[in-house]
């Protein structure tokens, strides 16, 4: 009896630590099956959410898209023609090397070397006979030889920086769809019939005809260099001169404005490329470059700062407005002042 009695007492402690175990085991369970149903939940949402999300955003973005109004890019090319370059030489000799020719630099000149300085404003009228190669218009593979389809190149092909015609200082520059705007002016509808009487609107620009540009407008320094004993004449800036009439009328409300200014020694590159027209020397070619650096052309004097205190162009000074004869006169008077004043530093 005694035996039993200790046996049930060795047994008693290990069915409670059995029992023990079995109650935190399935404890464990139960906490292992919420945990996991509670991840099942949040998974269950976030890709709910995930899913939702991104539908929502396209259809917005995609609203906005189709609700947003078209912007219509700059008009940046100039009016001028294409031309097709030919597909074989189109000259008996080889040219190639004088088509990548480039001008001399100018000779430095020291501001105390400087003795005589003035600033001459001068109008090139291409109508002149001697002026005549500003008009010549045939096609080669550079392009229109005309002297404002050279400009509009130039400035076509981002060579050259244009400046606003607000003044003659080249003080603020000039985009190319500015420079669009300014040549062919504003955009405007013009109504349209068909056959049936309906109205349709078309947005049109201004006509531009090359041959109409006939005068430039060029400002040249004038400088007598003490240490080498010469005048020396350099063209600072070129501007195409253009005449405005009335939208309404259609008369001439404005004459020889200026449509923008270039920098010359910014054009003397592009204007080694170009030949000008010589029908009466077919033994040497000459560029544009060499040209003005010659100073073969003819232009009239309508601006100095000689006995100019006030600034004025010769139209505007008193007793020389509204006479041409008297202006042109003040002009030849002004060349021979500087020409006199060469001639009598000579001392023999």
């Amino acid at each position: 009896m005694k035996n039993n009695l200790l046996k049930l007492l060795l047994l008693l402690p290990f069915l409670c630590l059995f029992s023990h175990l079995a109650e935190a085991q399935k404890a464990k369970t139960r906490s292992a099956t919420k945990r996991s149903n509670t991840t099942a939940r949040k998974t269950t949402k976030g890709k709910t959410k995930a899913k939702i999300s991104p539908v929502v955003v396209d259809s917005l973005a995609t609203a906005k898209q189709t609700t947003a109004p078209a912007v219509e890019p700059p008009n940046d090319s100039l009016p001028i023609k294409k031309i097709r370059k030919s597909l074989r030489p189109d000259e008996a000799v080889d040219s190639r090397d004088i088509r990548d020719r480039t001008p001399l630099p100018y000779e430095h000149l020291r501001v105390d070397d400087a003795v005589y300085r003035h600033k001459i404003w001068r109008d090139i009228d291409t109508r002149e006979k001697i002026n005549m190669p500003f008009r010549y218009s045939a096609d080669e593979n550079n392009g229109n030889q005309r002297f404002i389809s050279i400009l509009m190149q130039a400035i076509q092909d981002s060579s050259v920086t244009v400046f606003s015609a607000i003044d003659d200082r080249f003080t603020t520059p000039m985009t190319k769809a500015e420079v669009v705007r300014k040549i062919t002016g504003e955009p405007v509808q013009i109504q349209v019939y068909d056959s049936a009487g309906n109205v349709s609107y078309i947005t049109k620009s201004r006509d531009v005809v090359l041959d109409s540009f006939t005068k430039f407008r060029i400002k040249e320094e004038v400088i007598f260099d003490k240490e080498s004993s010469r005048l020396f004449w350099r063209i600072l800036g070129i501007a195409p001169l253009y005449n405005v009439y009335s939208s309404q009328t259609n008369q001439l409300v404005g004459v020889d404005n200026e449509l923008f200014w270039i920098y010359y020694p910014d054009l003397r590159p592009v204007f080694a490329k170009y030949d000008i027209y010589n029908g009466r020397n077919y033994g040497q070619r000459q560029s544009w470059e060499e040209l003005f650096e010659s100073r073969m052309f003819s232009g009239r004097i309508i601006k100095s700062t000689i006995d100019n205190p006030f600034n004025k162009y010769l139209d505007e000074i008193p007793g020389l407005k509204g006479n041409g004869i008297f202006q042109l006169l003040e002009g030849e008077r002004i060349k021979e002042k500087i020409f006199n004043y060469e001639l009598d530093l000579w001392s023999y």
